[in-house]
């Protein structure tokens, strides 16, 4: 099993690494579990964490448009 960074997760998911780690914060995500490398703690991000990136990103965000609009608002 591969685990990635977050930066990679990030450009694998087509968005902005703050803004990941935003939707991280925010709860939006459920945070992947940690590692320590180095006595640095890491997300140890996996190919599902990965895929749930993406599904959250295709559900919020259109296609080189940025966020959806709000029901009612344009």
């Amino acid at each position: 099993m591969k685990a990635h960074t977050t930066p990679e997760v990030a450009r694998l998911a087509g968005v902005h690494l703050r803004t990941l780690h935003r939707w991280l914060e925010r709860g939006v995500l459920p945070e992947p579990k940690r590692g320590k490398i180095g006595g640095l703690a890491v997300r140890i991000w996996t190919k599902e964490d990965i895929e749930r990136v993406r599904i959250y990103k295709s559900g919020h965000y259109r296609k080189g448009r940025g966020r959806k609009a709000k029901k009612g608002k344009k």
